[in-house]
Formats: C-alpha cells, structure tokens, sequence
C-alpha cells in the first residue's frame, strides 16, 4: 500500500497526544471477550445478525461466504464462489446478502436463507468493502472514494472522498455502519477509521495495536486486520483479521 493514509494517520497522532487541540479523537481498544476464528479464512466482509457472523473470504479458490456461529466459530453453512473469482466485501439488504469481487468488476446477490446465487450485477473498478445503512449499501473500492449504491438497482447515487485534514485516505476496506457513521479498516495497518458519511471526514481513529495478532511476526504478511461487525441491538462491536485465530468483542477507550 501507499505511505500516504499511515503517513498522515501517524501525523494525526502526534498531533493529538502532542497538542492541546487534537487533529481527531484516538482510542485504542478494550477487549471484552475473546472468540475462536478459523485460521483458514482470508477475511474480506463481516456482519453480526440475529445472533450470528457472516463472513465472506477471500482469495481465487479459497472464497466463501458463510453464517458462523459467534460462540464457536462452527460454520453453519457456506457456499462457495466461483474460484475465477477473489472473493471481498458482503453486507445485507432484506432477506439477500450481497457481495462483492476484488478484480472481476462482479458482484452478486444471494438469498440469505440458503444461499442461492439470485442474480449477478456489475461495477466499473475494483471491489473491497461493503456496508449499509437503512437507505443505501455502501461500498469501498480501495481509492479514498466511498460509493453510495441504490439496493434495488445497485447503481452508483453518490460518492464521498474519505479525508483527513483535508488530505485523501485510500486502502478502504473491510466497512461497518456503526451507530450513523462509517467504520473502515485501512489495508496493511493498525488502524479503523471513523467517517462522516455526508462529508467523508475521518472523526476518528482507532488504534488496534493492543489486539495479539497485530503483533505476532510468526503470521503471514497477509493476516492483517480486516474486519468490522456490530450488534446494534446489544452494542457490541467486533473485530477480527485475516487467518487471524481470534475475533474479538471491543470498546473502544478515548485516548
């Protein structure tokens, strides 16, 4: 990835531990309960709902999107993605589940009951991250651009620029609507950003430097934290990573 996003991330950060007015608010995290997370699963997308984790993976052959159960991480089922395909972002729309592909241009609407592939859509560009709010599906594309996506058509209504400091941040990945604001995972680093989405400002950073994995040199270059779910019923927030063992429950703490 670029420099540039942990570049001015870093400057962020002295700013505010080194000056009376902070650039954005900083937390780092709290953990507050530990789960099991298959080692096998090149996370790209993550949602929690009624009771259990979605999880689409990645990489050409290696891409599913399944229900896990939260407690065990037991995969209650899954179907596969064509292998020409690197599997990426997933977020639901009523009773569907969509989801994205890195490279192919192509994305896909599948029944969340049994997983059947209902239709195919297309996109100009790349696909990383994808969310949703109760207007829009969100989607990221590894640019400091956010789309706004029309469920229905699934065409682009509108876009932000993701921006700190009036600077562009791009390596969007892994998104989650958290409590009316955007969370990113930013591609190859410690950190989740917080967005406005009606302006694209980032409000603040959260730092992931305390979770294990972040720190463990024996993972594969690769096993990068990707990966955002929330409760909103029980407000809980999850985290996890690529091939990671361990999802985790957080609060986020200021700093």
């Amino acid at each position: 990835m670029s420099a540039r996003p942990l570049a001015l991330i870093c400057l962020a950060l002295g700013l505010t531990m080194g000056s009376a007015r902070a650039a954005v608010p900083v937390y780092r995290l709290e953990v507050v309960k530990t789960y099991p997370h298959d080692t096998k699963a090149f996370t790209e997308g993550l949602y929690y709902r009624d009771g259990s984790l979605y999880e689409s993976t990645g990489r050409n052959g290696q891409s599913y999107i399944r229900q896990v159960a939260l407690d065990t991480g037991k995969v209650i089922r899954q179907t596969t993605i064509d292998n020409k395909y690197f599997g990426e972002g997933i977020a639901p729309w009523g009773d569907h589940i969509v989801s994205l592909t890195w490279t192919g241009g192509a994305g896909f609407v599948w029944s969340g009951k049994d997983f059947k592939l209902k239709r195919s859509f297309f996109y100009t560009g790349e696909g990383w991250g994808l969310t949703g709010n109760e207007k829009n599906l969100i989607m990221s594309d590894g640019t400091s651009t956010i789309r706004f996506l029309d469920p229905v058509t699934l065409k682009v209504v509108r876009t932000i620029a993701v921006k700190l400091d009036g600077r562009d941040i791009d390596q969007l990945n892994e998104l989650e609507w958290v409590d009316g604001e955007i969370y990113a995972n930013i591609w190859r680093s410690r950190y989740i950003v917080r967005i406005d989405p009606q302006t694209g400002n980032i409000t603040g950073i959260i730092q992931l430097n305390s979770l294990p994995e972040t720190q463990d040199t024996s993972l594969e270059v690769d096993a990068v934290a990707n990966g955002i779910a929330y409760d909103a019923k029980a407000k809980r927030l999850f985290v996890t990573g690529k091939l990671w063992p361990n999802l985790y429950e957080v609060k986020l703490v200021p700093k």
